[in-house]
């Protein structure tokens, strides 16, 4: 899966976005840091045990770089940034139900806001599985060559043995 990049000085205005989703009955916002355990679990149960590992680096960090949704009162969707790598955006996940209606455009905004108010000009989006979602949503590009870029894994030899 390639790597993309995005301007972060296109950015669309993420209040706007955060409203529609509100009026909708979803609130996304910054996750609080007593909220680590609740969220690890939530993304291990709905997409990998990775996944969970990697988003709570973003828990150590002031202010926290994970973002949720929910709707009553249950996580839809989850997005972190500089969690893999500096400059990174990911992982994020939205449970299946809520896929299609702005839950995780709205997720991505408000990481990629986050990175802005950072200082970053630009932002890597590692590892993208919907590389049309990231293109639509932001105006991202793929970057050449980046296949399979930090990913890859290094305690796994090429015919897929671990080196441990």
């Amino acid at each position: 899966m390639p790597d993309m990049l995005v301007n972060l000085l296109r950015l669309p205005a993420l209040a706007p976005v955060l409203s529609e989703l509100r009026g909708a009955g979803v609130v996304a916002r910054r996750a609080q840091p007593w909220e680590l355990s609740e969220v690890r679990r939530f993304v291990a149960a709905h997409f990998s045990e990775g996944w969970a590992d990697e988003m709570s680096v973003g828990f150590s960090r002031q202010p926290v770089s994970v973002f949720v949704a929910s709707r009553e009162g249950h996580l839809a969707g989850f997005a972190a940034y500089e969690c893999t790598r500096r400059n990174f955006f990911g992982p994020m996940g939205v449970v299946e139900d809520e896929r299609g209606r702005g839950v995780g455009r709205a997720l991505l905004l408000a990481c990629l806001w986050g990175m802005r108010e950072m200082g970053y000009v630009y932002a890597v989006i590692g590892g993208v599985g919907p590389v049309r979602f990231y293109e639509r949503a932001v105006g991202a590009i793929v970057i050449a060559g980046s296949s399979p870029g930090i990913y890859a894994d290094p305690l796994r030899r090429a015919d897929g043995e671990s080196q441990t």
